[in-house]
């Protein structure tokens, strides 16, 4: 049964081809005398056609218009093959650019994250070394001050000397006169 139905089935797609797919059909009547009519007054004087010449007439026409329609069909097939084929082997080439292109930023980026690292590096000791110079700046003005200290100092032991020797001279010359009224 289920045969049957296919076979049906096919039989009835078949006859619901659109009008432009199918071969002309014969005319009715009125169409014929009427086509008639106007093919006698566009062909020879004496009016007459024979039968052939409508169907020669007739299969000509279906023949070139189906020719028209596979020589369309087949070019655009052929032009969209060969235009995807083309934007196909355009497309692989710019993704291989791409890829290239992809690949050499990776490298640069690399390359510019261990410049950034060793940079990073030497900034931070150079931190470190303008803080230690920092400390050692507030310790200078106390070490100037222990100098200047230290400057002092000795100038006062050397006036304290020279006390101590005027001193001296004044209390030998103190003691001498007394001796000499003895």
């Amino acid at each position: 049964m289920s045969s049957l139905y296919s076979r049906s089935k096919d039989l009835s797609s078949r006859s619901r081809k659109s009008l432009s797919d199918s071969p002309p059909s014969s005319p009715s009547p009125s169409t014929k005398t009427f086509r008639q009519d106007r093919v006698s007054s566009r062909s020879d004087p004496s009016g007459v056609e024979s039968p052939s010449d409508r169907l020669s007439a007739r299969t000509s026409t279906y023949t070139r218009r189906e020719n028209r329609l596979a020589s369309l069909s087949k070019t655009e097939d052929d032009s969209a093959s060969k235009d995807f084929k083309k934007l196909y082997e355009d497309a692989l080439t710019e993704n291989e650019k791409l890829k290239s292109r992809l690949q050499d930023s990776k490298q640069e980026l690399t390359k510019i994250r261990s410049q950034l690292d060793r940079v990073t590096q030497e900034k931070e000791a150079l931190e470190k070394r303008v803080t230690d110079m920092e400390e050692e700046l507030k310790t200078f003005p106390a070490l100037a001050r222990l100098q200047a200290l230290r400057r002092g100092n000795a100038r006062l032991l050397q006036e304290n000397k020279a006390m101590l020797r005027s001193l001296a001279h004044f209390t030998q010359t103190a003691s001498l006169p007394e001796s000499d009224d003895l």
